[in-house]
C-alpha cells in the first residue's frame, strides 16, 4: 500500500476527532434529559441516594406497576444504543478504504464519542464527580456497571489501537492479525465485558453495585492489548 498523501490523512482524523466529539455531547444531551424526565421516579420510589447516584436502580417489576410508559421508554433507549453502534460503524465505513480502516476507524470513534460523553457531562451538570464514580454503562444485553475510569480506559485503549493501525496502513506498513491476534484481542475483549456485566443481577434487582472486579479488567486489557501488539511488533516475513 502507498502511503497516504498529507491532505489524506489529516482529513481522516479531522473527521474522525469532529465526529467523536460532537457525538459524545449528543449522547451527553440525551443523558441530560432522560435524567430530568426520571427524576419523579426516583422520588415515587424513595430510593435512598443522592441526586448525582445512578444506583440503586429501579427494577423491571416496579416498572411494570407504576409506570409502563418509562418501561417503553427503556426499550427505546435500547435500541438507541444499539442505533449509536450502526451510526459510528457507518462513519468509520465511509472514511476506510478496506476492512482494517474500518475497524480502527470504528474503535477510534467509539474512543473519542465515550471520553468527550464524560466530558460534557461534566461540564453541562458537572456529573462525573470523580473517575471513581459508579456510571451505568449499556443495557444490552444486560446491564453494565463500573467506575468511569473503567470505560476511560478502555476508550484510550482502542483510541490507542486504532491510531497505530492507521498510521501503518498510512505509511505503507499495514498491521496483518492473523488467528492468534484475533483469538486474544476478542478473549480480552469478552473479559472486559464480563468484568462489567459480573454485577448484573444484583443491579437487576436494585441492588448497590458490589466492588469492581479490577483483576479481571486489568487481565482483559493485558490479553487484548497483547494479542494486538504482538501482530504490530512481528517481523513480517520478506
Amino acid at each position: 500500500m502507498s502511503v497516504a498523501p498529507s491532505s489524506g490523512w489529516k482529513r481522516t482524523t479531522l473527521a474522525l476527532l469532529l465526529f467523536g466529539i460532537s457525538f459524545g455531547y449528543v449522547e451527553a444531551a440525551v443523558v441530560v434529559y432522560l435524567r430530568v424526565l426520571n427524576e419523579p421516579l426516583r422520588q415515587q420510589f424513595h430510593l435512598e441516594r443522592g441526586p448525582d447516584d445512578l444506583f440503586p436502580v429501579v427494577t423491571l417489576d416496579q416498572l411494570k406497576a407504576v409506570s409502563p410508559d418509562t418501561l417503553r421508554l427503556l426499550k427505546t433507549e435500547v435500541a438507541r444504543e444499539a442505533a449509536t453502534l450502526v451510526m459510528l460503524g457507518t462513519v468509520a465505513l465511509c472514511l476506510c478504504a478496506n476492512l482494517r480502516q474500518w475497524v480502527a476507524s470504528f474503535v477510534i470513534l467509539f474512543g473519542v464519542w465515550d471520553i468527550a460523553f464524560y466530558a460534557f457531562l461534566r461540564l453541562l451538570i458537572g456529573w462525573p464527580r470523580s473517575v471513581l464514580t459508579w456510571d451505568l454503562l449499556y443495557l444490552i444485553p444486560v446491564p453494565w456497571v463500573g467506575p468511569v475510569l473503567a470505560p476511560v480506559l478502555v476508550s484510550l485503549s482502542m483510541i490507542g489501537a486504532g491510531f497505530v493501525v492507521l498510521v501503518r496502513e498510512w505509511t505503507g506498513k499495514p498491521v496483518h492479525l492473523g488467528p492468534v491476534n484475533w483469538l486474544g484481542i476478542v478473549a480480552g475483549g469478552l473479559i472486559i465485558v464480563l468484568a462489567f456485566t459480573w454485577d448484573h443481577r444484583n443491579i437487576m434487582a436494585g441492588g448497590m453495585p458490589n466492588p469492581f472486579n479490577w483483576p479481571m479488567f486489568i487481565g482483559g486489557e493485558a490479553v487484548g492489548l497483547g494479542g494486538f501488539f504482538h501482530a504490530v511488533w512481528k517481523k513480517r516475513p520478506v
